[in-house]
């Protein structure tokens, strides 16, 4: 059994509780910078310093992953097709922090694990061992992500903004597989910086039409050199690319209240020292906001 860590942070509780402190921290700090945004003329739902969102996603996953060790080369094992993932629903929490009217902090933490209990229908490798054809096996696989943002609006107006979007996003992957003779597992820690778009449109003065896309493709082979590329790399030591796209709208039933509904679709790729996750998210959600 083996663990690729690149040790940030431990438990997930104690991060969520890193991200509150950051996020009493900041404003302080913020104040002798920015002015409080100005409320004159904005939309309900714009006049805000702090926001806070959870949502309910019901993601269909598709993907694989694969572990080596011994020098032997993983399968490629399918999430539908040999492990029978099926969408599973799962929470999100987002909190905004708005020094200025044109400024944004983001923190996000998105937690996801499945499981399922099936048979084989092939002989797989895992993390250098086999699990046979037919072997009633267990299967857990879990994806968290913490992303933390900054957001400029470069375009801003009364009913409309457009903005850029710079993220560190830290992604773990922790995959087991057990049967009745042995369990295996490997875990995975990475960070992926990002870059994206974002922008929000009032239709009606109530109603807001929302838009994020942001991700990054890139590689290091095994001689340190780095490519922005999409492309895998057989034999690379690492590579990584990341795309998020969220779309979604927002009924403020008052200024400090609203609901949400979206779609968000992501795929991920990590790939450190032949240890591989390459996944897709992607489905409908429904949530909340509350502003001060």
């Amino acid at each position: 059994m083996r663990s690729h860590l690149i040790r940030l942070w431990r438990r997930p509780a104690g991060r969520f509780l890193a991200a509150l402190v950051l996020v009493g921290a900041v404003p302080t700090a913020a104040a002798a910078q920015y002015a409080a945004p100005s409320f004159e003329d904005q939309p309900l739902g714009e006049k805000y310093h702090i926001e806070f969102s959870g949502t309910l996603w019901n993601p269909s996953p598709s993907g694989l992953i694969s572990s080596e060790q011994f020098g032997i080369v993983g399968s490629n094992i399918d999430f539908n097709k040999d492990l029978n993932f099926t969408a599973t629903r799962f929470e999100d929490m987002r909190i905004v922090l708005r020094p200025s009217k044109k400024q944004k902090f983001h923190i996000e933490y998105t937690p996801m694990n499945y499981y399922s209990a099936t048979a084989l229908d092939r002989t797989v490798v895992f993390n250098g061992i086999n699990f046979n054809v037919a072997l009633p096996i267990q299967a857990t696989f879990g994806w968290d992500v913490w992303r933390f943002g900054y957001e400029y609006d470069f375009l801003y107006k009364k009913r409309y903004y457009v903005g850029m979007l710079l993220e560190a996003r830290l992604t773990k992957m922790n995959a087991i597989l057990a049967s009745p003779i042995d369990t295996e597992f490997t875990t995975v820690r990475a960070p992926l910086p990002s870059v994206g778009v974002v922008g929000r449109a009032y239709v009606l003065p109530e109603v807001a039409v929302n838009f994020e896309l942001s991700g990054l493709c890139g590689l290091q082979n095994s001689t340190g050199q780095v490519s922005a590329t999409c492309k895998q790399t057989p034999g690379a030591k690492y590579q990584a690319s990341y795309f998020d796209w969220n779309i979604y709208g927002t009924v403020n039933l008052t200024n400090y209240v609203g609901a949400q509904v979206g779609w968000r679709r992501m795929t991920t790729l990590i790939d450190i020292n032949q240890d591989v996750g390459n996944v897709k998210f992607q489905g409908l959600w429904f949530g909340g906001v509350v502003r001060y």
